[in-house]
């Protein structure tokens, strides 16, 4: 088994996400394996636009990130970028657990193209999107999170 399919990279970046802070805002859950992940929300009114439904910026963030991880667990050594982004939201939503899930639909030697759909509480589609992830020039192992330490 390589390192982007081993259970301990997949483990190191669902640490890395969760220690992100502005994850405190939301307490996602989150599930990676070798070319998807799953995210999770319990939505809150906090999370609401003036019209009492859940902002979009929410729905891209779940759709970017499940899409981000699913590209990042095929990539041993390097942070990911996203370099482009489409949304699509189809559907509003105010109230339960959205249920973003990602995975990669095309990988090269210098990007991989991943999509991902959010689901509302009961299971239907409410938004999609894709893009482009690449290699930066940050090692995972340099960042705290990934490694699961403190310091830098």
């Amino acid at each position: 088994m390589n390192k982007t399919n081993s259970p301990s990279h997949c483990k190191q970046l669902e640490r890395m996400y969760l220690s992100a802070p502005f994850n405190a805002l939301f307490q996602p859950q989150i599930q990676v394996q070798e070319g998807q992940a799953t995210i999770t929300i319990e939505l809150k009114p906090d999370y609401h636009h003036a019209a009492n439904a859940v902002h979009g910026s929410v729905y891209f963030k779940m759709l970017d990130d499940a899409a981000y991880f699913a590209a990042n667990s095929l990539e041993p050594e390097f942070f990911m970028l996203t370099t482009t982004f489409t949304t699509y939201l189809t559907r509003p939503v105010s109230e339960g657990t959205l249920r973003a899930v990602g995975r990669v639909v095309n990988q090269n030697r210098s990007q991989i193209i991943a999509e991902a759909v959010v689901y509302n509480a009961a299971d239907r589609e409410i938004g999609r999107g894709n893009g482009v992830f690449v290699r930066s020039k940050n090692r995972l192992n340099a960042i705290a999170g990934y490694r699961g330490d403190g310091g830098p």
